[in-house]
């Protein structure tokens, strides 16, 4: 990659010319850069923190499937982050009811330290021959004027200002992500359709207890007080837990620090805990971008809604978003087609392995903003564990009959609520059948679309919901 220097105060800006610039040095930026690197292009992952403290963030620190991760960063690389591969179920508390839900979770399941994970990512990427620019913080987008593509980005890095020329941009900023507000999205069809209500804010913390707990094989789950929140308790080890929780932006603001505070001390198995970091993020709580492409430019992870909505988990798919991503990227570089046409696929082959899974778990989130937290506590309550497990991860709308049946039995008080739960999950198997038609090609999006919000309208009218999008 080539630079242009200043030689006096006041210049220019210093100039770098990668194929391709990543904003973000999160998971899908990481496994982008890597991709792309060992293609042999020259590839720069900008990161706003300081090598200290990059891969510092917010997280739950649950992770599903490592395994089965792009190799472009290998499995090796991650290993010494993952303190705690014993995890094998959730663990449903509810107060209301006085009860625990055990819950299997298939798969291969661990909770990790985020901090050293990001550390191990950043260090797979630059191993893969990516460069990593620290102390960046991007502030303009540069595009074309006629064809709106984008050209490259300028910010400043460690006080100084700083112009990246690319082929390509990747966009893994995250939640919310400051370079979408810079592009004109106009002449593409780049998802612009994103509001603070498709985010939840959280808050957490990393808590040392005496003594290890009881529960350091599960993934601890609880509702808040308030509608459309939950905390958790994800154990790193048996005396090291990550401590949270969240609440939808749609919601009533919660006091996070102090409700989370409130939840330890009433847990005896925290008494005389010592905290040891905490932080707070945005999470997306939202269906995949419909698309995440446009000319020069493509958004991944957080920054697409690359996420379970119902958790804001999304650290697989992230990894899977940035390979998809790079791998066009490499198309484009082999073909000088930087074009939405050329980025297309990157959209097909997320809305493939995850997006369209995502898109239909969104649905219980909408339900969750309209249903009564008591009443469906007691119902769930009242509910095996196996056939939870079988109607979260299954496909299959006689799963929720079966359940339906076995509520009508034993939670006579709910019988409301369960045919909600019941025409919910028709409509979510409804919108999971079209998500899987995605369509091959831009110009077929947009009657794509109208059927896809035909079909939330009906989710609306079942549910209840005030309408999300």
């Amino acid at each position: 990659m080539s630079t242009q220097d200043e030689s006096a105060a006041g210049a220019a800006p210093r100039t770098y010319t990668p194929d391709v610039v990543v904003v973000g040095a999160g998971t899908a930026g990481c496994y982008a850069a890597a991709t792309v690197a060992r293609e042999g292009y020259d590839v720069v992952v900008l990161e706003r923190k300081n090598e200290d403290e990059a891969g510092h963030i917010a997280c739950g620190d649950a992770l599903k499937g490592a395994s089965d991760f792009p190799d472009a960063i290998p499995r090796s690389q991650l290993e010494p982050a993952i303190t705690n591969t014993e995890v094998d179920h959730g663990r449903f508390e509810i107060p209301q009811e006085d009860t625990v839900l055990e819950i299997p979770v298939p798969g291969e399941l661990a909770v990790i330290d985020r901090w050293e994970y990001g550390k191990r990512i950043i260090e797979g990427a630059e191993n893969a021959g990516a460069e990593i620019h620290y102390d960046t913080v991007v502030q303009t987008v540069t595009q074309e004027a006629e064809s709106g593509r984008v050209t490259g980005v300028e910010g400043m890095r460690a006080g100084d200002p700083v112009s990246y020329e690319a082929d390509v941009v990747i966009d893994a900023a995250g939640a919310l992500s400051v370079l979408q507000d810079e592009v004109d999205f106009s002449e593409s069809t780049f998802d612009t359709n994103v509001d603070y209500s498709h985010f939840c804010s959280a808050y957490r913390e990393i808590v040392h207890v005496e003594e290890p707990v009881e529960w350091s094989d599960a993934l601890v789950f609880k509702p808040t007080e308030r509608a459309a929140g939950y905390l958790w308790y994800f154990p790193r080890t048996e005396t090291e837990i990550n401590a949270g929780l969240g609440f939808q932006m749609t919601e009533e603001p919660m006091q996070l620090v102090d409700d989370l505070k409130r939840d330890l001390e009433n847990r005896t198995e925290f008494d005389g805990a010592d905290v040891a970091d905490k932080l707070g993020a945005a999470l997306p709580t939202r269906r995949p971008y419909d698309s995440a492409v446009h000319p020069g430019y493509m958004a991944v992870g957080d920054a697409a809604g690359h996420v379970n909505p119902t958790t804001g988990g999304g650290i697989a798919g992230a990894a899977y978003a940035g390979k998809y991503a790079a791998e066009q990227a490499i198309e484009a570089l082999e073909t000088g087609d930087f074009s939405e046409e050329t980025f297309w696929e990157y959209n097909e082959l997320v809305m493939d392995h995850f997006g369209a899974r995502y898109a239909t778990l969104d649905v219980y989130n909408i339900l969750s903003t309209a249903v009564d937290v008591d009443d469906l506590m007691s119902l769930l309550a009242a509910m095996p564990g196996d056939k939870l497990a079988e109607a979260l991860y299954s496909g299959s709308t006689d799963i929720g009959l079966k359940l339906k049946l076995e509520a009508l039995l034993k939670s006579r008080g709910h019988w409301g609520t369960i045919w909600t739960l019941y025409r919910t999950k028709r409509r979510a198997d409804d919108l999971l059948e079209h998500y899987e038609a995605y369509p091959s090609s831009p110009d077929d999006l947009a009657a794509w679309q109208q059927r896809r919000d035909e079909l939330l309208e009906a989710v609306y009218e079942t549910t209840g919901a005030d309408p999300k999008y």
